[in-house]
């Protein structure tokens, strides 16, 4: 039976509001499939459904070949999930949180305590084992986060922005965690809010923004479509921000976003460096910043939608509206 999963006219509401508006989406096999957007797109409220946490209001799933509505149980029986913030209990050391959970999930205690041995060695948790959850660092606790969801061998794992709050070395350790977790033929849904986590782990990636599908296509594809690169200038002289917008423009033909003095568009071509510096010099523009970098989320969303991503502040409403 298919381990991937499969997707189709997602449908949900919290009262007023509309959280999904008839998601489709696919993952293969032993593959990463990346639910990228902004807080209150959507994400998490996929991942719920599709974890049969949560009952979609319309559409279709079947995730490991089992349908959710009519085959929930062997969905649960499938399935794996890290969320957003540690689900361990603190008060308990790595392993007795593993053990528990192994216990619940029916094994008995000499292979439940097995299992949570092998993983807290297959996580490098093994030394510190024994202490309690509340001492970890912010990257152990998403090891153990990880590690937590895998006692039950989990063919079909979801994983919902698991890297979130991690300094960057934590990060990249839990990156190689998931590679080989893949590599040993998991498939994975993961929901992100960074571009580069996606290009970095995802096969294939899905936009979704306001309970959209807005895009979808490997890495590669979606970078073309959002031009890949973005083109900053920061003028030294407010006098000068009207010229350098003006030029920008020109050179990218787009219209650039202006945040105080920095104007920022979207590049495809990498000489445009050369072209805006010639620009500027004729004019005899000094400028404090002049970088071209790579497509951010929000080059992204602007490139495909004409918007920017928008911000927690106003985007957070599937938190805080899903019950």
């Amino acid at each position: 039976m298919s381990q991937g999963i499969r997707a189709t006219g997602l449908t949900k509401r919290f009262g007023e509001t509309i959280a999904l508006r008839g998601v489709d989406l696919s993952v293969r096999p032993g593959t990463v499939l990346g639910l990228l957007g902004p807080n209150g797109a959507g994400k998490t409220t996929i991942v719920r459904i599709l974890a049969t946490l949560l009952s979609a209001d319309e559409g279709e799933a079947r995730v490991g070949g089992y349908d959710l509505r009519t085959q929930a149980h062997q969905v649960r029986q499938l399935v794996g999930l890290t969320g957003q913030y540690a689900s361990v209990d603190e008060k308990l050391t790595g392993r007795e949180n593993l053990v528990l959970i192994g216990r619940l999930l029916g094994l008995v205690r000499s292979e439940a305590r097995h299992r949570a041995d092998t993983l807290l060695a297959e996580f490098q948790l093994d030394e510190a084992a024994h202490r309690a959850a509340k001492t970890y660092s912010g990257g152990m606790r998403r090891r153990l986060d990880l590690a937590a969801s895998l006692v039950g061998r989990p063919r079909i794992l979801f994983l919902d922005e698991p890297t979130t709050g991690l300094d960057p070395r934590a990060r990249l350790e839990l990156w190689g965690l998931i590679r080989r977790l893949v590599t040993e033929g998991t498939t994975v849904l993961l929901t992100t809010q960074y571009l580069e986590e996606a290009d970095n782990l995802a096969h294939d990636i899905v936009v979704i923004d306001r309970g959209r599908v807005i895009a979808s296509g490997t890495p590669e594809q979606l970078k073309a479509r959002a031009r890949a690169r973005a083109l900053v200038v920061h003028a030294r002289d407010e006098a000068d921000l009207e010229a350098v917008e003006r030029i920008v423009s020109e050179l990218t033909a787009s219209q650039p976003e202006i945040n105080g003095l920095r104007v920022t568009a979207p590049a495809a071509d990498p000489d445009v460096v050369a072209h805006v510096v010639r620009r500027l010099d004729a004019s005899g523009i000094s400028v404090d910043e002049l970088m071209l970098r790579s497509a951010s989320l929000d080059d992204v969303f602007l490139a495909i939608t004409g918007h920017h991503a928008e911000s927690d502040e106003t985007a957070g409403r599937e938190t805080r509206q899903s019950p």
